[in-house]
């Protein structure tokens, strides 16, 4: 029963709400969490009798197994999700999770790189190397367009609009948006099409993405975060540094430079201007960190 019900669910969240491959995976292990909690109890009742009191056990159960409150959090989301569908299916009329809690988060603000780090990032990269230019500009449109790590690999050549510097990007819930992209950036992208790129043999349904591995085909998310991790090291910087951290980098440096958040709400795909608000928090660290370090009653 519960298995043909997630599966519907999956069916939902693909079809009415054009979620990712990815989100799809994270709400069925979210829920798979919840079987193995029921199995270890021996609790053997279907989704529709499931009650609050259940489903606090359960995050009490995971917390015990040292779960951290953001990651209950999640679950606890993943789950509200999907009772909140059977509530749409008319499955069921009441709905438990209702008044089902979350973890009490503290908003913990995302490592940011300066400009100089991000030139010595590029730096260390060897262009003598057959896959140098192509990592440089990944590195140049990650931090030059702020995206998420799977609009990246999903790019296509014929997103890219070189002569109105702007790119396509396809984001969460198959959301289309323009994005400008700089001089910098797309000069690289055309050093890695003239010196490697054009060069490639390409699988033939993968000749419109934009950054192909060394077998001509599109490039993995779990392959930039390689690279990523291996220029970091390579730099000696101390900060957690992943994809994520170049889209963090270029809204922060805009922010810090007096964009307006509703342009960057725009540029970054968020639907809702609360989650960019985050930036703001940042902006108001670095005015902080700059009047202690230069004003002078603050010495």
């Amino acid at each position: 029963m519960w298995q043909s019900y997630i599966k519907g669910f999956e069916s939902y969240l693909l079809l009415e709400r054009s979620l990712s491959k990815n989100t799809l995976e994270a709400y069925a292990d979210d829920l798979n969490k919840l079987l193995q909690f029921l199995n270890f109890k021996e609790i053997n009742i279907p989704p529709e009798q499931i009650t609050l009191s259940h489903l606090q056990d359960f995050i009490a159960w995971i917390h015990s197994l040292g779960m951290s409150a953001h990651s209950q959090a999640r679950i606890i989301s993943g789950i509200k999700a999907f009772y909140k569908y059977l509530m749409v299916e008319n499955i069921i009329q009441k709905n438990p999770t209702r008044l089902l809690q979350s973890p009490k988060l503290g908003r913990k603000l995302p490592d940011v790189l300066s400009v100089d780090e991000i030139e010595t990032i590029l730096a260390v990269i060897d262009l003598s190397k057959p896959d140098g230019e192509r990592n440089k500009a990944i590195i140049e449109t990650l931090y030059s367009c702020g995206l998420r790590v799977s609009e990246l690999v999903s790019l296509k050549i014929s997103d890219i609009y070189f002569e109105i510097g702007f790119i396509k990007v396809i984001g969460k819930g198959n959301k289309e948006r323009l994005v400008p992209i700089g001089q910098i950036a797309i000069r690289q992208l055309k050093n890695y099409f003239e010196k490697t790129r054009n060069h490639q043999t390409i699988a033939t349904s993968h000749s419109d993405y934009l950054f192909l591995n060394r077998g001509g085909k599109k490039i993995s998310r779990i392959m930039i975060f390689n690279i990523i991790k291996a220029l970091a090291i390579k730099t000696g910087i101390t900060k957690k540094i992943s994809p994520h951290t170049f889209r963090h980098s270029f809204a922060t440096h805009l922010v810090e430079g007096g964009a307006d958040l509703r342009a960057v709400q725009e540029m970054l795909g968020h639907e809702s201007i609360t989650t960019t608000e985050i930036y703001t928090h940042l902006n108001r660290t670095f005015l902080r960190e700059t009047i202690m370090q230069f004003h002078p009653r603050s010495k």
